[in-house]
């Protein structure tokens, strides 16, 4: 479980594949603290790391999580956002993330807002359930969302938030992970059964 608040941002250093799966090699200020086992939230997904020396930790993506989030277009020397798993007896600054990616948005435009960016991004395909001022996650990043639509929402992103992730480096088209609040998928999932 994550909160949506970014750590640090890692480095990709190196990619392997591995018959389906492929084995990320990460740098990172924080690669050094983690072990073998523990979950690690690489733009908004939950993974296992499976291997560490000194600055840099390994792990595997599966062909499905591949497929599914925006791990494909990722290359050596890109940036990820990285959140190790919530600690109990700590503040819960964000909200509830599972570091389950239900689908993919590309950045349809980044607009200069004067001390803050506005961020436009349009699914491919439909079915949002998001709802205007809900939580979103965005490459692991908990923000609010608005002016919300079928298949396009915005958000506003402050200065910190765009210098400490990868939100920074990210240009129109590019492709981002996107979690739905798990409240919401939960309200769907109920509504749907009522409705067969």
């Amino acid at each position: 479980m994550f909160t949506g608040i970014i750590e640090v941002q890692g480095k990709v250093s190196e990619i392997v594949r591995k018959n389906k799966n492929y084995n990320f090699c990460i740098t990172s200020l924080i690669s050094r603290e983690l072990k073998v086992d523990q979950s690690v939230a690489h733009n908004g997904v939950c993974l296992t790391v499976t291997a560490t020396k000194g600055d840099k930790h390994w792990v595997t993506v599966v062909d499905e999580s591949m497929k599914k989030t925006n791990f494909e277009t990722l290359d050596i020397g890109d940036s990820v956002n990285l959140e190790r798993c919530m600690v109990v007896n700590d503040r819960f600054d964000g909200h509830v993330v599972q570091g389950h990616v239900d689908k993919t948005a590309r950045i349809l435009s980044i607009e200069d807002a004067q001390g803050s960016w506005l961020f436009t991004f349009m699914f491919d395909e439909t079915n949002n359930i998001m709802v205007e001022k809900g939580s979103v996650t965005i490459n692991g990043i908990s923000l609010t969302c608005f002016n919300v639509s079928e298949s396009q929402f915005q958000v506003a992103i402050i200065p910190y938030t765009y210098e400490n992730t990868n939100l920074g480096v990210l240009k129109e088209g590019n492709k981002v992970n996107v979690e739905f609040d798990i409240i919401g998928k939960y309200v769907q999932k109920i509504l749907s059964k009522r409705l067969t």
